[in-house]
């Protein structure tokens, strides 16, 4: 620790409450409304004000660490001065220390460093003074990291299994006790870490969660920008837990661990709704959990947001304004193609019109649109939600994937008949998605009536722009690259990655929409009745002038918003 500092008597718990909720006001932590919320809670519960904050999700953790810290003129613990090796071990059980939430960090000439997840807690300042027999110097502690050093340094039997138990004797009594596993699961240490992992995720701005069961180890990594990062990995006794709190949460069957599942959680984090969708899968060690998650007020359904702009989006308006007809968006999965959908019906949406969407699953919910979730099992599929939707006067309908002929079909009579159809398939390009349709079993006459036009999208990492680095393009690369077509001169500099704390080190922070439109005009249409081959209309709509993933990726390239590494690989299948 290279802070050091004199402890100083801890306020009363009253003007404690007061004092945090005046700093974390003032900083911006909390709105005036959220503390208000919190505080007539309390008034009912008698709970006291830090633990309530994080029990409703209005503050992270670490948030309230670092409020605990200021308003105690002391230092957060970072997860790098945790001990290797547990002090005190012969005079502390792991029970008090998990009760009262404070571990002992290293010993000196000045006394002993106390790591506390409240550092207000005189009872238990005074009980390590006790046993050390030297003076006390608090640090603020992040609760789940504590608990976790706590585990990692002093694990007992009351709180783990030993070494030679391992996880097998835990899944094998569990398999006999499901009583017994929804008690883990209901375990503050539990609750609190599937918290923090949930928490953290948020605060990095991760798309998905993944906790993944192997021999030696409970791996989570989160998806941040469409990439995969390690994170430290929970105590690997604690997986059927954490699993079994995550499925209750979800309301999912804890006794079922032989068949996949699927649930959603909402919560809230720091005053925000958030929606996690869950699916669980058995795997060799024990059951993988991934959580999807759709924080609807981080998503901005605004086209210059997602990255679509200049004359790819005059493009785009210009089929997607057409009053009928389908115009179709296309890519792999996970490339934004609901987002760009949804800021499409976010445009459409005026009191004039009626629409309907079916969905599966419905991900953001949409104010002044009517969304259908479909749901086979009771034989509520896509082809008959739409059969039953065109009685009811649609302006607009939204499928959110034709998958088969039959959806294609419908979609297709509900263009002809006066209604614009926005829908998705999974193409490598624009192109694609006529052949794809054509190879569905839609007549060709259809396709060329009814389709107005379809974009290909891809998502690319945007550049962290607080550490970006510049650099010359050498010759033999601007040929390569053919920088020249996008108005480049010789000499032309593009961006690199560098890394900062701003972007957790990566060098990006965000992810941008390339986008290619392809218009079906009077040429392609004639091209499409005469051949079904993808490459050829992709080339026809070129030379008439469709600019395609790669050069609407050079663009952003070359305006410093990506890197040229993030445009290759985003199009290389296209």
């Amino acid at each position: 620790m290279a802070v050091t500092h004199t402890d100083t008597k801890p306020a009363p718990e009253a003007e404690r409450d007061a004092q945090l909720a005046r700093h974390l006001v003032d900083s911006g932590r909390l709105s005036e409304a959220a503390l208000d919320r919190a505080r007539r809670v309390g008034d009912s519960t008698g709970e006291a004000l830090p633990g309530l904050l994080l029990k409703l999700g209005l503050l992270s953790e670490r948030d309230l660490a670092e409020a605990l810290a200021h308003l105690h003129g002391i230092t957060v613990v970072q997860g790098e001065d945790y001990p290797a090796v547990a002090l005190y071990e012969d005079r502390l059980s792991p029970r008090f220390l998990r009760e009262a939430r404070v571990l002992p960090l290293h010993v000196d000439e000045q006394g002993l460093h106390l790591a506390m997840a409240d550092p207000g807690d005189s009872f238990a300042r005074e009980a390590m003074s006790l046993v050390a027999n030297v003076q006390i110097h608090a640090y603020a502690a992040v609760p789940a990291e504590l608990e976790q050093a706590i585990e990692r340094l002093y694990g007992d039997s009351a709180g783990r299994l030993d070494a030679e138990d391992s996880d097998t004797a835990l899944e094998d009594g569990l398999d006999t006790d499901i009583e017994r596993l929804k008690d883990l699961a209901s375990e503050a240490p539990v609750v609190r870490l599937v918290n923090r992992i949930i928490t953290q995720a948020i605060e990095m701005r991760a798309s998905d969660i993944h906790l993944e069961p192997f021999e030696s180890t409970f791996r989570l990594r989160y998806r941040v920008d469409g990439v995969l990062r390690e994170a430290d990995p929970p105590p690997g006794n604690m997986r059927a837990a954490i699993v079994s709190r995550i499925k209750i949460m979800a309301k999912l069957n804890i006794a079922e661990r032989r068949l996949p599942q699927d649930g959603r959680i909402k919560l809230a984090v720091r005053g925000t709704p958030i929606d996690l969708r869950i699916s669980t899968i058995p795997t060799l060690y024990g059951e993988s959990v991934v959580m999807r998650v759709l924080d609807r007020e981080s998503v901005t359904l605004d086209f210059g947001a997602l990255g679509i702009e200049g004359p790819n989006l005059s493009t785009f308006l210009d089929v997607l304004e057409r009053p009928n007809g389908i115009f179709l968006v296309t890519g792999p999965t996970g490339s934004g193609k609901t987002t760009t959908l949804y800021a499409a019906l976010s445009r459409l949406n005026q009191p004039d019109r009626k629409i309907i969407t079916v969905e599966d699953p419905i991900e953001y919910q949409l104010e002044g649109v009517n969304q259908i979730q479909v749901k086979p099992a009771i034989g509520l599929d896509f082809a008959n939600v739409l059969r039953a939707i065109l009685r009811q006067d649609p302006d607009i309908i939204l499928i959110g994937e034709i998958r088969d002929l039959e959806t294609a079909q419908i979609a297709a009579q509900a263009a002809l008949t006066g209604h614009l159809v926005l829908s998705t398939l999974h193409t490598n390009n624009a192109a694609s998605s006529i052949t794809r349709l054509l190879d569905m079993g839609v007549e060709d006459y259809l396709v060329t009536a009814t389709v107005n036009g379809v974009a290909a999208q891809r998502l690319v990492r945007r550049l962290c722009p607080h550490c970006r680095e510049a650099y010359p393009v050498e010759d033999e690369l601007f040929d390569h690259l053919g920088l020249a077509r996008y108005g480049a001169q010789p000499g032309a500099s593009l961006y690199r990655p560098k890394g900062c704390g701003k972007c957790g080190d990566s060098g990006y922070r965000g992810r941008m929409s390339i986008l290619e439109t392809l218009v079906l005009n009077d040429d392609l249409r004639r091209a499409t009745l005469q051949s079904n081959d993808s490459r050829a209309l992709h080339r026809q709509a070129v030379e008439g002038g469709m600019r395609t993933l790669y050069d609407d990726g050079m663009d952003k390239a070359l305006a410093g918003e990506t890197s040229v590494e993030e445009v290759l690989r985003a199009t290389r299948d296209a």
